[in-house]
């Protein structure tokens, strides 16, 4: 069932690119159902999931043998709720590009590539197999930012993008080395390193395998100090290819510090939790004090990723950290930090559709060039504030399930740390009611190339998605359980892990 959720995209994309030629709608529509169909095939895994019955669905076949590599999938509370946003966010997306125009072919198969290289790469409990998605995610992201993007900053965004990230995965490739020279027999398996501990009681040796993957996964988090390829990347990209990039890849890197660092690297883990703590709290608060000062609303949302990629990175610490917590504290964090990957996925995702629907009416990102425009959109005007409210975790969306949930999981080894990190929800609320007050309050103004009596409002294509999105936030923020009880039972098989 996985491997025909993880490449049924892309069988697709190869039957487009040798079908004869369609229309533009129709590349569009085939994509939908696609991914729609994607989609229900995870909602009858998630129905079938046993929540207390760990890794579920797996599947093996030697791969290369003589490398000790296999074909090796499977799903358990960690990577389930991710495979369900990939194929949401993926539909969603998918509704959203009924408007494109340009190329549209090419368009709708590099996203159904992405769609298969974010789905492979969760499902993934081979390491080798594991670098193989998160590699072929730079490919395809690279050509949507160039290719689909503005103009020709697109494309020294998408150089940068790829160059800074391709780095990144040479140093988790490093790392992967490491543990399979360390681990007898030779092995990449996941679930066969994690058993044996092949690192435990290794010290320096131990410490440079987490640095090489700490860095790879941190890249493409991304954490300060490695996330100077994220705003370009994102203020550049088309909004389809941003809300991809910030729902989906960048949880690549957070994923791998659950599924891969945390799990094989348990001993490393704890010996340098606080160094871990520090770079996520830094990130909370800096990127909030940035993106507080931009001018360009695309790009303040992309600093925003990397504040709320923090509260990741500062929850994962502090479940290293066993000193004044519990095993219910650090699972607590744990919880609340795979939470806050789908949360960010819903919220964020709809953001960026939502600053591409303000670049297609006023074909600029730039805060002070409108003002007034609730009273000519009232649709996108209130979907953008409930969209940033939510982003900012207030009570009944999901974000304000994880983020109560990291807080209270890290405030018990880490206080301090995490008192800082709160700080970040306050500058991040004054950015957004300073954006909105801006753009949607006051008198009416657009900018000059568009007469502020023509500026239409959310399209049927921009509505569904982002309320789409926002609504499966508001239900995960109203009633959490169907989610957390998939991922408590993962969190606390994780800590014990880390624990040992």
């Amino acid at each position: 069932m996985l491997s025909v959720i993880t490449f049924l995209p892309l069988l697709v994309c190869a039957v487009l690119l040798l079908w004869p030629r369609l229309g533009d709608r129709a590349y569009a529509w085939v994509w939908i159902v696609t991914a729609a169909v994607d989609l229900a095939l995870v909602i009858a895994v998630w129905a079938g999931f046993d929540q207390t019955g760990g890794m579920q669905y797996q599947q093996r076949v030697r791969w290369i043998p003589s490398a000790g590599v296999s074909y090796h999938v499977g799903v358990d509370g960690l990577s389930l709720p991710l495979v369900a946003l990939t194929c949401l966010l993926f539909l969603a997306v998918a509704v959203y590009s009924l408007k494109e125009r340009r190329r549209v072919r090419s368009y709708v198969c590099l996203f159904l590539f992405l769609q298969t290289v974010g789905l492979g790469l969760f499902v993934a409990l081979d390491l080798i197999l594991f670098f193989v998605f998160f590699d072929l995610s730079i490919v395809g992201m690279f050509f949507v930012i160039a290719g689909w993007g503005h103009g020709e900053r697109a494309r020294a965004a998408a150089l940068k993008f790829f160059l800074y990230t391709f780095i990144g995965s040479l140093a988790l490739l490093l790392g992967f080395i490491g543990l399979y020279l360390a681990a007898e027999p030779h092995t990449f398996d996941i679930v066969d390193l994690t058993s044996s501990s092949p690192l435990a009681g290794r010290g320096l040796y131990a410490g440079l395998v987490l640095l090489a993957i700490g860095v790879g996964l941190a890249v493409k988090t991304p954490t300060v100090p490695f996330h100077t390829w994220l705003p370009p990347a994102h203020t550049d990209a088309p909004a389809a290819g941003s809300a991809i990039l910030a729902g989906i890849l960048l949880k690549m890197g957070t994923y791998g510090f659950v599924r891969i660092a945390m799990p094989l690297l348990p001993g490393s883990w704890r010996h340098y939790a606080l160094v871990i703590v520090v770079v996520g709290a830094v990130s909370v608060v800096y990127g909030a004090l940035v993106a507080l000062a931009q001018t360009d609303f695309k790009r303040m949302i992309a600093y925003t990723s990397v504040n709320h990629m923090g509260y990741i990175v500062l929850a994962v610490g502090a479940a290293g950290s066993l000193a004044g917590s519990d095993a219910q504290a650090r699972s607590l964090a744990v919880t609340g930090a795979v939470t806050q990957m789908v949360s960010h996925g819903l919220i964020t995702g709809a953001l960026f559709l939502l600053s591409g629907v303000l670049h297609d009416r006023g074909r600029t990102y730039a805060i002070d060039a409108y003002s007034g425009l609730a009273a000519h959109t009232p649709r996108f005007a209130g979907i953008t504030a409930v969209a940033a409210f939510a982003s900012l975790g207030i009570p009944g969306f999901s974000g304000f399930i994880a983020e109560f949930q990291i807080f209270t999981g890290s405030l018990a080894s880490q206080a301090i740390a995490t008192a800082i990190a709160v700080t970040g929800i306050l500058i991040t609320a004054a950015l957004f009611l300073r954006a909105l007050r801006t753009m949607f309050l006051g008198v009416p103004r657009l900018p000059q190339t568009i007469p502020t009596g023509g500026v239409s409002d959310l399209s049927r294509t921009e509505a569904v998605p982002t309320v789409g999105l926002m609504a499966v936030a508001l239900v995960i923020g109203v009633a959490p359980r169907w989610l957390l009880d998939v991922i408590e039972p993962a969190s606390r098989t994780l800590t014990g892990l880390v624990a040992r």
